[in-house]
Parts: C-alpha cells; sequence; structure tokens
C-alpha cells in the first residue's frame, strides 16, 4: 500500500512536472514567436548567407563575431548578404580598431560588376560608422553614387553618442520611403528617399592607408525583422532630409513644416517691385521655379521675388541648382524699406559658380563663394559639400530665437554668426552694406530670390517657423 501510495505520489510528481516542463515549454514557444519576427543573419559558427565583394580584406569567425581585417592596398570591402531585402528593422553591434578609419553597413545596396574598371564597386545607402573626430556615426552615405545624403553635422546631438573601441549597438529602420538610424538608442538621422525599394545588406571593410594594415573591425549580434514591423519612436526635432521635390512627409507637417513652393504655381510669392509676381524673367515648369538667362545683371529683367508673407526665425530649405557662370542667392530679413535700383537689400545665403563666376574673386578672402553670408562670412571650403555644377545641390539656413545663424550646403556645417553681436557689425562696417542703417538686424522680412541675370533653378522650398 505504501509502495502503491509512494508510486502514485511518484507518478502525480512526475506528471506534475511534466506538466510544469510542457506549460514552461509552451511560455518558451510562445516567446519564441514573439521573438520569432527576429531572424538571426549570422549563426555564430561561419559564412552561410554571405559572400564577399569588391576588395580583397578577408573576413573571419572570432568567438561569437564576424572580423573584417584591414588590409593595404585594397579597394573597400564587403561581405553581402545572398538575399535581398526590402522592409526592415536591423540590429547588429560593431566595434573598430583605430580612429583613423570607418566603416559602415549597407542597406538595400546593390553590385555592378563592370564598375572600377572591372574591378567591381558596391553602391548603395550606407550607416556610416566614424570614430573620427568628425563623429558622423549614424549619418548616411550613398556608397559609390550619391556620397553623403545625411551627414551627422545635420544632428549634432547625436555625434557623442559612438563609444570609441567598444561595441556600439546600430539600428536602422527601412520602412517605405523612410530610413531612420539610431546609434547605442540615440536617434541619429531621418533620411526620405525613392531610391531603391530593395537590395542587399554588406558589411564594409574601408580602404585604409598602410599604417592600419592588420587593424580589425567586429560585427555580431546581427539580425533583422522583415514583418510585423513596428517603427520606433523618433524625436520630430531631428531634421529631415526629404529628397522627394517639393513633398513634405506626414512628420515633417508635423513638426511644423511647411512649402513655400508648391512646385505649381507662384502662389505665397511676388515681385519685391511690388504687384503681382513677375511677367517675364521667372518660369515655373516640372516642378522648378527658375529664373530666366538674361544680361547677368543684378535685377535687371524679371526682378527678384519675395515671398508674401515675412519671418522672424525659422529653419529655411531649398533645392538650387546652377548653370555654368551663374549667380543668385537667397536673402532674408527683407524689408523693402532700402530704396534700390538693383536686389533688394537682406543678409544673403549666396548661390555662385565659384570657378567661372568673376565675384568669387571679389570681397574678401572668398566671402562672395557659395554658401557664403554675402560679402560678410566665407563659408567653409570642404570640397565634399559641393555637387558639380548642373547638379541638386540642397541649401540650409536657420535663424534662432536668440538670433544665432546657421548656414549648411548638402548637409555639411557651412558657417554660424549672431545677428546684431558686436562681431558681425564689424564685419558689416567693412563690407558694402556699411551705408545701409541696422543692416541685417530687422524684427522680421521676406524671404527673397535673386534675380542676377543668369539661370538658376530651386525647387523643395521648406519652412518651419522657430518660436
Amino acid at each position: 500500500m505504501r509502495r502503491f501510495i509512494k508510486n502514485s505520489i511518484y507518478s502525480l510528481s512526475s506528471c506534475a512536472l511534466s506538466l510544469f516542463v510542457l506549460s514552461a515549454s509552451c511560455q518558451s514557444a510562445k516567446k519564441n514567436t514573439s521573438d520569432g519576427d527576429w531572424e538571426q543573419l549570422f549563426n555564430g559558427k561561419d559564412l552561410t548567407g554571405w559572400k564577399t565583394l569588391a576588395g580583397k580584406a578577408p573576413y573571419t569567425i572570432e568567438d561569437d563575431a564576424i572580423v573584417g581585417t584591414m588590409v593595404k592596398g585594397t579597394p573597400n570591402s564587403f561581405l553581402v548578404t545572398e538575399k535581398e531585402y526590402g522592409d526592415f528593422i536591423l540590429e547588429l553591434d560593431i566595434k573598430l580598431e583605430g580612429a583613423t578609419t570607418n566603416s559602415g553597413i549597407q542597406t538595400r545596396s546593390h553590385y555592378d560588376a563592370n564598375a572600377n574598371n572591372g574591378k567591381g564597386r558596391v553602391y548603395g545607402r550606407q550607416v556610416d560608422v566614424d570614430p573620427t573626430p568628425r563623429a558622423w556615426t549614424g549619418g548616411i552615405y550613398d556608397e559609390g553614387r550619391r556620397q553623403w545624403l545625411y551627414p551627422l553635422d545635420l544632428n549634432p546631438a547625436a555625434k557623442t553618442a559612438y563609444k570609441p573601441n567598444e561595441y556600439n549597438k546600430i539600428r536602422i529602420e527601412a520602412i517605405g520611403n523612410e530610413m531612420k538610424t539610431w546609434v547605442n538608442d540615440v536617434p541619429s538621422a531621418h533620411l526620405v528617399d525613392s531610391i531603391d525599394a530593395s537590395g542587399f545588406i554588406a558589411l564594409q571593410v574601408h580602404a585604409i592607408p598602410d599604417s592600419l594594415d592588420g587593424k580589425k573591425v567586429y560585427f555580431k549580434n546581427i539580425k533583422i525583422q522583415t514583418k510585423n514591423l513596428k517603427p520606433a519612436d523618433f524625436p520630430t526635432d531631428v531634421y529631415i532630409v526629404n529628397t522627394n521635390a517639393n513633398g513634405l512627409t506626414e512628420e515633417e507637417q508635423n513638426a511644423g513644416y511647411s512649402l513655400l513652393f508648391n512646385g505649381k504655381d507662384a502662389t505665397g510669392w511676388k515681385s519685391a517691385r511690388g504687384g503681382g509676381f513677375p511677367e517675364k524673367g521667372w518660369k515655373i515648369e516640372n516642378g522648378i521655379i527658375s529664373v530666366q538667362k538674361s544680361d547677368g545683371g543684378e535685377s535687371t529683367n524679371g526682378g527678384d521675388i519675395i515671398t508674401d508673407k515675412q519671418y522672424k526665425a525659422f529653419d529655411l530649405s531649398f533645392d538650387f541648382k546652377l548653370t555654368p557662370g551663374a549667380n543668385s542667392g537667397v536673402k532674408y530679413f527683407v524689408t523693402l524699406n532700402e530704396e534700390t535700383k538693383g536686389s533688394a537689400i537682406g543678409p544673403e545665403y549666396q548661390i555662385l559658380d565659384d570657378e567661372l563666376h568673376p565675384d568669387a574673386k571679389l570681397g574678401k578672402d572668398g566671402n562672395r563663394t557659395l554658401a557664403s553670408l554675402y560679402d560678410l562670412i566665407t563659408s567653409d571650403k570642404n570640397k565634399r559639400a559641393r555637387k558639380p555644377i548642373g547638379e541638386w545641390n540642397r541649401g540650409r539656413l536657420v535663424v534662432e530665437p536668440n538670433n544665432k545663424v546657421t548656414y549648411w550646403l548638402n548637409g555639411f556645417k557651412m558657417l554660424e554668426f549672431v545677428r546684431g553681436s558686436e562681431e558681425f557689425r564689424k564685419l558689416v562696417a567693412g563690407s558694402k552694406y556699411k551705408d545701409w542703417k541696422n543692416f541685417g538686424e530687422a524684427e522680421q522680412g521676406h524671404i527673397l530670390l535673386q534675380d542676377h541675370g543668369d539661370a538658376v533653378s530651386f525647387r523643395s522650398i521648406k519652412i518651419k517657423e522657430l518660436k
């Protein structure tokens, strides 16, 4: 009887244990199902599902990481997924040895076997990993094609997120036309770009100087989601680069941006000379508003155009395209109180072909060159910020409520100053504007597109008023 009771208790205990194990297994399975939206791209053992392209840097396995070794004398090297991906959320950890090179993660990318003199080239959007003092980790670069799309000058708050010589967590969301990045959970870049709806993912070992030969890049915990995608929260105050002409995303609208040019007609614009929109000298076609070529003189044809509305503090972006030798500008705080025969008076974001237009050689120390505060402050001379004549460039100027003004060109920071400061007034006193009382210090004013008699085009003119 005791044996029966003992055996019964044992059987019941075994059954309970089995039920407990079964229940735990079910809960574990349920958890795994929940986590099952993540797919491991690296199995921890070998490079199944990956292949190498372009350069000759080797990729090996060390412990739980894929390790790329830098090799002198070889171009950028890539470990590429054999599978292509459309919409996804990707997370991985990356660590670099050394602080004078960089790496990156390619997204929706492609391979041209005939490029680079038959050596092949990977091209597509890349999330940059940059341990140098520039600190652009999390920025977005278009490898082998358009170059920088989102330099991290556009989001300086994210430049301190990267940790040198440690593993850094990178998160990338590519959903529809939008791409967002995080570095160690810090929101970094937000790009809207309709090129490439799908492509492979790749891990980069960058081309190097000989002194870095043998340094390593480590990648681990590489996982991806391709279904049931749930975007993470992203701050609305992080600047959005939208490459779609004359378009605003819902997020841009929610952040307070509006279009100054609707891509269709002259709504919101008028002649700086008074009356309606100029009857000649300007053309609106195919989503572009253009100054027409005339005699190269200042406001001698259609004349400048200004916004109907006046602005105090704002974030203004605009795409522009120059023809060879052309000159124009975007002015702001234009009041029309000054009597001028030429262009209306106001601080100017200079738009110029520096190579062919003589104005680039005038002024002081190049302060009439592209993206300068015209005749006052010279822009940064970084050549990578400048796209060739005939291609679209993106200008941006921000006037903060405290009168700090910052210029960007294609996402690169060009200059900054404070309106009304002692330094600013000294610059004005030594410039062509010295005779204009309180130049550049108006409380509010119109935004102006300049007619300088040369063919220049504009599009994607958008603004956010700052409180």
